[in-house]
């Protein structure tokens, strides 16, 4: 498991968002967002750069926590 900050993320459209971008990745992604906190935890065999790229791109720039 691996947890990501996303400041960006506030509301429902972002968590979708989000779980999209990484979902594009690696569709068998299991993603957990907390929109209290603005983090994501996530389990996925996508790397952490890739993860963080495809974040990026879709306007939520991230970092990894953990």
């Amino acid at each position: 498991m691996t947890k990501f900050a996303v400041p960006d993320m506030t509301c429902g459209h972002c968590e979708a968002t989000v779980t999209k971008a990484i979902k594009e990745v690696d569709p068998f992604a299991s993603v957990k967002a907390d929109l209290a906190t603005n983090t994501i935890t996530l389990s996925s065999s996508a790397e952490v750069s890739t993860i963080t790229a495809a974040l990026e791109k879709a306007g939520y720039p991230s970092t990894a926590i953990g």
